[in-house]
């Protein structure tokens, strides 16, 4: 703790927790947080991006321009005044100003990249593209600090951090210091959370499930310990082989008024009856991590299609598709919505009408010219139906095509 200067900037914070189901919310590794905790600044942490870019010199005198991009001076890719409103004269962010998605911290244009560019379409004069930097579209926060500096080579270079303070929400991350992770799964009201007989209620509900098959005693050991420690206001050194004897913590606990289980009897804080059996409760240190939901959170209705596959892109940061995977199909399958079905995997996804010989069961083609269906095989006059499969299926042909073998499709009347 002391070499990794935990006393200085600590990685979490010492909580008071239960093991104990709240219902339904704490299943699964789920945790459940008092909200008043919260309130009173529970986990808040602030959360820094950095953004930086330099300007660079280009062969034949050109280089990159720290400004406010501007629409009259021929610049291509300007995003309009909204985008450009906080920066400043020279084209950089103030510090301490509030930013969401879409602002520009760095104005910058850079010249064209090729020289042929400037015939494209005939414009008067040379333009410029504009290079700026902003804020990334499902982030916010306010401008922590300016640098500016020089790079390697010589350019002017701007760096720039952004802070967000983040409160703990559903779906964030958190972890005890044993391998004891979970999402949180609901904030829970101070009133309806479980009380000791002191009136001590804990920050923290986690789940009784999570210790029989992982055996982390080393947390049960840190939740007797942390609460000596914490009655004692001293620390203790959980070191194995080496540390303090439990024997020692035992009696503190005793002479304190505390059963040196660690388990005290709790009421329910919405009825107010004791539970029957006693629940286990004491300090431990928590981390919030760094998986929050507000950088994963992701839905799409229609957008970008990959070329090949003209199935959705793939990923957050390219606004791309949620994967509808083959468990996903199977519980489709079990329920029986055959329609939703279709529609998940076909019609919303890459559907598109392919040409069939009924003869022989080879792609067909339309020949625009002498205005006929052909088949490659059967030649002018195959009968030639049109089919809807989805693209990455029409791929799969072709590319089964290419190893020089031939898939024949029977074709039937559609029931």
């Amino acid at each position: 703790m002391n070499l990794l200067g935990m006393e200085e900037r600590p990685a979490g914070v010492n909580c008071t927790v239960a093991v104990l189901p709240f219902d339904g919310y704490n299943i699964e590794d789920a945790i459940v947080l008092n909200r008043s905790s919260v309130d009173r600044g529970l986990f808040r942490t602030f959360f820094y991006r950095i953004y930086d870019t330099e300007a660079k010199q280009y062969p034949g005198g050109m280089r990159d321009n720290f400004e406010i991009p501007n629409a009259d001076d021929n610049v291509r890719g300007y995003k309009g005044e909204k985008a450009y409103r906080m920066l400043e004269d020279d084209g950089i962010v103030a510090t301490e100003s509030g930013v969401i998605g879409g602002d520009i911290l760095i104005g910058k244009t850079s010249p064209p990249r090729f020289m042929e560019e400037y015939k494209e379409f005939e414009t008067s004069g040379p333009y410029r593209r504009d290079t700026s930097i902003g804020v990334r579209p499902s982030e916010h926060g306010v401008v922590d600090t300016v640098v500016m500096t020089q790079s390697n080579e010589g350019g002017k270079m701007y760096k720039i951090r952004v802070r967000d303070m983040r409160i703990p929400e559903i779906g964030d991350k958190f972890a005890s210091r044993h391998g004891q992770k979970g999402v949180l799964g609901i904030l829970a009201k101070q009133e309806d959370l479980p009380y000791t007989e002191q009136g001590i209620q804990p920050d923290v509900l986690i789940n009784p499930h999570a210790f029989p098959s992982r055996m982390t005693v080393g947390m049960m050991m840190e939740s007797v310990c942390g609460k000596a420690a914490a009655l004692r206001g001293k620390q203790f050194d959980g070191s194995a082989f080496v540390g303090e004897k439990m024997d020692i913590v035992k009696d503190i606990l005793d002479k304190e008024g505390f059963k040196y289980s660690g388990k005290e009897k709790m009421y329910d804080g919405r009825t107010g009856k004791s539970f029957e059996v006693e629940t286990f409760i004491g300090v431990v240190y928590y981390q919030k991590l760094h998986h929050m939901v507000s950088d994963k959170i992701h839905a799409r209705a229609r957008g970008q299609v990959q070329m090949l596959t003209k199935q959705p892109t793939e990923g957050r940061a390219r606004g791309g598709g949620l994967r509808f995977g083959e468990m996903e199909r199977d519980c489709l399958i079990a329920y029986g919505a055959s329609m939703l079905l279709k529609d998940r995997l076909l019609d919303e996804s890459d559907k598109t009408d392919i040409l069939l010989c009924e003869k022989c069961g080879l792609t067909g083609y339309h020949d625009a010219r002498k205005r006929k269906y052909v088949c490659a095989q059967c030649g002018e006059n195959a009968p030639i139906s049109s089919v809807s499969v989805a693209y990455a299926f029409k791929l799969l042909l072709q590319e089964i095509l290419s190893l020089n073998i031939a898939p024949r499709l029977k074709l039937k009347e559609r029931v």
